[in-house]
């Protein structure tokens, strides 16, 4: 059986690969580790309807001549949503308390709301606390999904312009002990708070650049084993620094964000921009 990507054959060996399904199931993995996501299919030149998706995967290869796929980049489709989403959040905000209070039953069925469930899970959630439990304000998840839209869009140039709330909540976890010895709970709380989210949008943002191709292919797998092992050794500090908070040790608190999570941190971040290319 031939299989061919976005018409190009694809030179890989089956080896214990049976079926239709259990093919394009090894293909999506390398598909998503390259940032595509499979949009399409034909067998022997015949397209594959959304029915017949069942009965295409149960068929042996041994009967498949030819199996086109066609892709999709994933900050394609991830954009497309983002911005569905916001014209989705602008309808909702028109509409009186009744039809609210169902907006979510047919929104979660839509392929905007599927797509995100299955990718970006925490923003889903974000939708169903607006659009079901009313509990996130409609304006903040528009902010929050124009951020997460500008990561896809322009990674390096967000990237670039998070080094200075970097920076900043570096330096706040410097009094974090003291804020909390003092009984600052609320901004001990913020400091964590925004020091967790700066981290996350650190880690999008990295996976945004390494499959939309902003590493040297020459140097990318060692460039990016590199800052695995930082992010692999950085989420273990993390884990224990916040594990140090909510246990109010304070001394320890005061060891791990001053001397290991913000010089780390800083550390994962300057790798990632050097390694990165405009």
């Amino acid at each position: 059986m031939e299989i061919r990507i976005d018409g190009r054959t694809l030179d890989v060996s089956l080896e214990n690969e049976k079926t239709i399904g259990e093919v394009l199931s090894f293909i999506e993995q390398w598909l998503s580790d390259s940032g595509h996501i499979l949009s399409g299919l034909s067998v022997d030149g015949i397209p594959v309807t959304a029915s017949q998706i069942e009965d295409a995967f149960s068929r042996n290869i041994d009967s498949v001549q030819y199996l086109d796929i066609k892709t999709n980049t994933l900050a394609d489709i991830s954009s497309s949503s983002l911005v569905t989403l916001l014209d989705d959040i602008k309808e909702y905000e028109s509409l009186d308390y009744d039809k609210k209070i169902k907006f979510f039953d047919s929104w979660k069925e839509s392929a905007c709301a599927r797509f995100l469930s299955a990718r970006m899970t925490d923003l889903y959630m974000l939708c169903d606390n607006t659009f079901s439990k009313d509990t996130v304000n409609p304006q903040t998840l528009y902010s929050i999904t124009q951020e997460r839209l500008s990561e896809i869009k322009d990674p390096l140039l967000e990237f670039t312009n998070t080094e200075p709330v970097l920076n900043e909540i570096c330096e706040k976890l410097i009094d974090l002990p003291l804020d909390i010895q003092t009984g600052k709970d609320l901004r001990a709380a913020k400091t964590i708070q925004l020091f967790t989210a700066v981290t996350e949008k650190i880690f999008r943002i990295f996976y945004q650049l390494d499959t939309q191709g902003f590493f040297n292919k020459e140097q990318k797998e060692e460039n990016k084993e590199q800052i695995l092992t930082q992010i692999t050794e950085f989420t273990g500090i993390l884990k224990e620094l916040l594990e140090a908070y909510e246990n109010n040790d304070t001394v320890l608190v005061g060891d791990l964000a001053e001397y290991e999570a913000s010089l780390r941190i800083k550390k994962l971040y300057n790798t990632i921009l050097e390694n990165s290319r405009g």
